[in-house]
């Protein structure tokens, strides 16, 4: 059984990054009330510092002690420890040291500033190459239809020719599209938005292209039942190879990929949701870098209507293969998947599933979590999350907040 101690040497403690320190409320007094039915009392913090590799199993002690983790902080170095009102969760300790910590008195001291978000990686990060008011003009090389028979809808996979413009942009960054023709004033038509879903090198690997994955927009009227198609959308689908088309950016640096190949990768799509995250793959495992090689650990969560909507599918299932142990994918598939109560199985309904393993893998302070698709989406991933997190006494949003500052968790949804 592991003992607590209140006391904090840089002799028997690892810092640099792996410690880290919990404030926490409601722990019961000691041993003999590590009972469900003993009162608990809710005077004060305890700032408990615990070992990386012991983080989990902290959290479980905590939770059967009645515990909730308001705060958990990496603790840089011994000089930031104040032992008033702290303990030190460590290996060994002496005998006499109690089971349970002293509680601090309610006005003590946190034993850490509040953390601070890290700066965030300096890198090289391409920005507006090209503005609305004076786009690249470049050209359709090849326009596919990805969605197969038996789908629903049309998505194209598109790629552009770059030649010449010095445009440049990275993995998890967006392009923008100006559509020919005006608007119904008579103006012309503004941009959209779409993530690009090739990696900086392009599909034919020679830093001359682009990659999109668009689905045509199509809906009726509400008042009128008129089929309306988007503009955009449907300009891009519509193209032929050989054809121009204005192009602005790249945007973005929310969903960029770290530049860290040990980091382990997380990613929920739904449908074109998944065109970021080809790009990430394409770079993981498809091309080869002098100066990169994946070392992580991916997991591909991907919400469709039917199994012929599933983008990408052969290419993506063809990477799960050749990398058993580095990759995963998990499909939602809405319209022929049930949930045990008889209800569609949605993206988030993978999540929740799956609900204690991903929470371990958010553990790891090299993980980065990535979501992508519709809006919808978000409310039930944070609900499979936060039941995984309340085993241990621990409040999903607040944690998520820790995440966002920590640069660990990125999303683009719409």
């Amino acid at each position: 059984m592991n003992i607590l101690s209140t006391a904090v040497s840089a002799n028997n403690t690892e810092f640099g990054g792996r410690m880290f320190v919990y404030e926490v409320v409601g722990l019961r007094q000691n041993q003999a009330s590590d009972r469900a039915n003993y009162s608990i009392r809710k005077s004060g913090s305890v700032f408990i510092t615990v070992a990386y590799n012991r983080m989990n199993e902290e959290m479980r002690r905590i939770a059967r002690l009645g515990g909730k983790i308001l705060s958990i902080k990496p603790l840089v170095s011994p000089a930031e420890f104040v032992p008033n009102g702290s303990v030190l969760a460590t290996e060994t300790a002496p005998a006499s040291s109690p089971e349970v910590p002293q509680e601090a008195p309610a006005a003590a001291t946190p034993a850490v500033e509040p953390a601070k978000a890290p700066k965030k990686e300096k890198r090289d990060v391409p920005v507006n190459t090209y503005r609305p008011n004076k786009p690249f003009v470049g050209k359709c090389l090849s326009n596919e239809e990805l969605v197969r028979e038996g789908g629903e809808g049309t998505v194209r996979h598109l790629i552009f020719d770059l030649e010449g413009s010095g445009l440049h942009y990275l993995e998890g960054q967006s392009i923008g599209i100006i559509p020919d023709g005006e608007d119904k004033n008579g103006k012309p038509h503004k941009l959209r938005l779409y993530s690009i879903a090739s990696t900086r090198h392009g599909d034919r690997s020679d830093n001359k292209t682009v990659s999109l994955c668009v689905r045509q927009l199509e809906y009726k009227e509400p008042k009128t039942g008129e089929k309306i198609q988007g503009v955009c959308s449907t300009f891009l689908s519509n193209l032929k190879p050989g054809d121009e088309l204005n192009i602005t950016g790249p945007v973005g640096k929310e969903m960029l990929l770290p530049e860290d190949p040990e980091s382990n990768i997380i990613m929920m799509a739904t449908g074109t949701g998944i065109a970021p995250f080809r790009a990430y793959l394409w770079r993981m495992f498809k091309e080869t870098h002098e100066d990169y090689k994946f070392k992580g650990k991916a997991w591909l969560f991907f919400g469709v209507a039917y199994t012929p909507n599933i983008l990408y599918k052969e290419e993506l299932e063809a990477l799960q293969a050749e990398f058993p142990d580095q990759f995963r994918i998990t499909y939602a598939i809405s319209r022929e998947q049930k949930n045990v109560d008889g209800s569609k199985v949605y993206i988030q309904s993978r999540i929740a599933e799956h609900a204690d393993e991903v929470w371990e893998w958010i553990q790891d302070e090299k993980t980065h979590t990535y979501i992508c698709g519709l809006k919808g989406m978000e409310g039930g991933i944070d609900e499979g999350l936060s039941g995984a997190a309340e085993k241990f006494g621990i409040t999903w949003s607040d944690y998520q907040k820790q995440l966002k500052k920590a640069d660990r968790w990125h999303v683009e949804t719409y």
